[in-house]
């Protein structure tokens, strides 16, 4: 029988990825990306060679049955995604229970992931915190920052540079003005940025600066 790796890439910084990392991604009989174009430039980089087929969001459904088969056929599987540690906000999941279901040995290796920096960094508490990920676009979304106004918690959201304002916006109605945030873009990037202030303030900075890049909203809980 095989084992499941479950590899963390960079999310910015190629020289994030680990020396074991780089090992078992060579070593595996393939790999699974959620966009092979964005992986294959990170094996380039460290020229590995090892094939490399797509699994994303739109097919893991029905692929977990054959990719597991394979592992307990003794094949070594890889899976990554296009930045982070697979399965926070990324595929991911489906495949971990179906092996596990099956009896199979999954592994994860520490590494990078987007949200631990953006906490770290935020000076906000950390001991305790909830990780939200990405908020539902529509349906579900007023009932669930509704049942996050009176959390206690550090709490953690990712969002795109196209609704950003839009969120932070939503916050300050749920959250109040006075609220203390952190927001964090581009992180391990060379224009890696993180602003701190309250809702009102960093609303109002992202409203005059354009946003780009990925982010990383850290909300402080309720005192």
């Amino acid at each position: 029988m095989g084992i499941l790796y479950l590899i963390p890439t960079p999310v910015g910084n190629l020289e994030d990825i680990t020396l074991r990392a780089m090992r078992l991604l060579k070593e595996v009989n393939f790999i699974l990306a959620e966009d092979t174009r964005t992986t294959n430039i990170l094996l380039k980089h460290f020229d590995i060679k090892t094939k490399c087929f797509s699994h994303h969001q739109f097919n893991e459904h029905q692929s977990v049955e054959r990719i597991s088969d394979d592992i307990l056929a003794g094949k070594n599987v890889a899976l990554v995604t296009d930045a982070g540690t697979p399965a926070i906000s990324d595929p991911g999941f489906l495949l971990v229970r179906k092996c596990v279901e099956k009896g199979i040995e999954v592994q994860c290796l520490p590494g990078a992931t987007a949200f631990v920096p953006a906490l770290v960094v935020s000076a906000l508490p950390c001991e305790k915190f909830c990780f939200e990920g990405f908020l539902p676009q529509k349906k579900g979304r007023q009932t669930r920052l509704d049942s996050l106004k009176n959390e206690k918690r550090t709490m953690i959201f990712y969002e795109s540079p196209f609704r950003i304002v839009k969120t932070l916006t939503q916050f300050v109605d749920i959250f109040g003005t006075e609220r203390q945030a952190s927001v964090s873009r581009e992180i391990s990037k060379k224009f890696e940025q993180t602003a701190r202030g309250t809702l009102a303030e960093l609303t109002h900075f992202f409203t005059e600066n354009q946003p780009k890049g990925e982010f990383v909203i850290v909300v402080g809980g309720k005192e």
